[in-house]
């Protein structure tokens, strides 16, 4: 018991010599790699960064005694590296657990990669180190999926003049015959958000209030359905479902999210997020318009 609590804290290239099979691998490895990134479940781990340490190690298959110095030919040090990297820059995360099994998924696709060990720990909640190690086979790794075609949506931006635009039901008929996938956001409410001093605070307000409105986009039609994540826009826009957009968690937990809160900038991030075929603004000033091409409509009666 006691070799067995001693193994566990031990860095995963022993556990690997430990737990090899009859098969003859390769190792390599990567040691005390420290990347600072926000992640986290709690609220005080939201906008602030934290020291978090790698240490993996991935078994590769045996080269069969080949001589042969060439780099293309092993799994380098920099696709572990890469695969850390793209993993905290595709979404921002609250559990160590996830970042785990994705950076592994990842290693685990390179054709040489046969088994990955991942250690992840925090180095700055507590007074130790709190982590989390896996173990993962290529068999037990997801397969990569045949890319789909690229669904790209028209988003509209609604604005609270038009909310109660008689003809809003009967553009969504035009719409939907069009069979253009169909993304609405919405203005802030006309009642003032309350105020906070911390710009990440007001930040959440002013998200909330946001969706708020969107709620009452959506009472305005069955047809409309409030959806916050990226995996209900996915399926909405190919299943032919309108969205009205609640955009809190797809702000926060992406890593290079809009800079403004305001619902121009929201709505142009998220045509770019999605690469959208059209942007349109209703009942919107001209001059709330960005650098992407954006058309302006004063009513939904102007809209084809």
């Amino acid at each position: 018991m006691t070799q067995d609590i001693a193994l566990a804290f031990e860095h995963p290239s022993a556990r690997s010599f430990a737990t090899a099979g009859a098969g003859l691998h390769d190792r390599i490895s990567l040691r005390d790699h420290i990347v600072e990134v926000e992640i986290g479940a709690f609220q005080a781990e939201r906008g602030t960064t934290q020291r978090v340490c790698f240490n993996i190690v991935v078994e590769v298959a045996a080269r069969d005694g080949r001589d042969i110095d060439d780099v293309d030919t092993i799994l380098s040090y920099d696709r572990v590296t890469e695969a850390i990297a793209a993993e905290l820059a595709a979404e921002r995360l609250n559990l160590l657990e996830t970042l785990a099994e994705r950076v592994a998924e990842r290693i685990l696709l390179e054709p040489q990669a046969v088994r990955a060990f991942v250690r992840i720990e925090k180095l700055d909640r507590g007074p130790g180190a709190l982590g989390v190690e896996i173990v993962r086979t290529r068999a037990a790794a997801t397969p990569t999926p045949e890319e789909e075609p690229a669904v790209a949506p028209r988003i509209v931006l609604v604005s609270n003049a038009s909310m109660d635009d008689p003809g809003f039901s009967a553009w969504l008929d035009r719409a939907e015959a069009a069979g253009t996938p169909l993304i609405l956001c919405v203005e802030a409410p006309r009642t003032p958000a309350p105020q906070a001093d911390h710009p990440m605070v007001q930040r959440r307000i002013d998200l909330l209030a946001l969706e708020q409105n969107a709620w009452m986009l959506a009472a305005r039609d069955a047809r409309c359905v409030v959806v916050d994540t990226r995996t209900e826009l996915d399926w909405a826009m190919k299943n032919g479902q309108i969205s009205v957009w609640a955009p809190s968690k797809l702000v926060l937990d992406t890593v290079d999210g809009p800079a403004s809160s305001s619902p121009e900038a929201l709505t142009l991030w998220l045509a770019g997020f999605l690469d959208a075929a059209a942007v349109t603004f209703v009942g919107m000033p001209a001059a709330a318009v960005g650098a992407r091409p954006v058309e302006i409509a004063s009513g939904f009666a102007d809209l084809g």
